[in-house]
């Protein structure tokens, strides 16, 4: 698809592949790689893709395996402008670069499916493989409980998002996070691959069966942990991890040497997403704790 990107290097061309069945039946939107840093779902796009389990018996699937070619080709999150694609939606011609990306998707493309996937990893945070969307919606929970996700997190539109912009627009797309950014997870991308399968399963485009479901968890609260001061940051659990109130989370020994102090879980819960040991600022996010009601 070519875009008129405004710019005085004049058309851009962004990947759409569509894959059709032989009999009639709904169209799933798949995009990947709006972060040009976030690999997990472009991996998992390139896998299906390659063996044949993205093409569908019946309806059809649209595919933009990397929104962000730019970011991608230089492992950054953003465009070369500096803007971030996932905060440029509905998009507008003329605008910036990631205005026109995002008008073109949502101009040529979100109107021929009917519903859809939005994958992302997480960024310096590693993000369990869960899917978000605003769970009082029963379209959006049908979708995602199809998608069988070990986690369901309940979240909030976000102003410039292509899920906003998609649901401004009618259309149920779902977000799905797993692993971090620039780094590959095995089990990020099975995960992914085995969702979309499911997905496919539950709206009828496939005929062969769907991968085993996983136990999946709806979480309606979620917050992040942050760093009271500056120091050198050490988690103590892993990504995905079941927490108790009171548990010691991670250790922060301070800039002077002071400490190690504890940070303690104020509620019980799951790590949803968890930052890798280094060096952090205060009020740095740490941990997003899914917390339990």
């Amino acid at each position: 698809m070519e875009i008129e990107s405004g710019a005085r290097a004049g058309a851009l061309s962004l990947p759409v592949c569509v894959f059709r069945g032989g009999e009639d039946g709904p169209v799933l939107l798949v995009t990947a790689g709006l972060h040009g840093d976030e690999l997990n779902g472009i991996e998992a796009l390139r896998r299906m893709i390659s063996d044949g389990s993205i093409v569908p018996d019946a309806g059809a699937v649209i595919a933009i395996p990397i929104a962000n070619v730019w970011g991608f080709l230089n492992s950054s999150r953003f465009l070369p402008d500096g803007k971030d694609l996932n905060r440029g939606f509905p998009g507008s011609v003329p605008g910036s670069l990631s205005q026109n990306i995002a008008g073109a998707i949502m101009r040529r493309v979100l109107p021929l499916a009917d519903c859809g996937l939005d994958l992302h990893s997480g960024g310096e945070s590693e993000n369990y493989p869960h899917i978000r969307c605003d769970t009082s919606h029963p379209g959006n929970m049908e979708l995602a409980r199809a998608f069988s996700p070990p986690f369901i997190l309940n979240s909030p539109l976000r102003e410039g998002t292509f899920r906003k912009a998609a649901w401004q627009s009618g259309k149920n797309v779902l977000v799905y996070e797993g692993g971090e950014s620039r780094r590959l997870s095995e089990f990020a991308v099975s995960e992914c691959v085995n969702g979309i399968l499911r997905i496919m399963d539950h709206l009828r485009m496939t005929g062969s069966g769907a991968p085993e479901r996983n136990e999946t968890r709806v979480i309606e609260k979620s917050a992040w942990v942050r760093a009271k001061h500056r120091g050198a940051y050490s988690p103590r659990l892993s990504c995905g991890a079941r927490v108790s109130k009171g548990d010691i989370l991670a250790d922060i020994t301070g800039a002077d040497g002071a400490g190690p102090s504890g940070i303690a879980a104020k509620a019980s819960g799951y790590a949803l997403s968890v930052r890798p040991a280094q060096d952090i600022c205060k009020d740095d996010f740490l941990i997003h704790l899914g917390t339990l009601t």
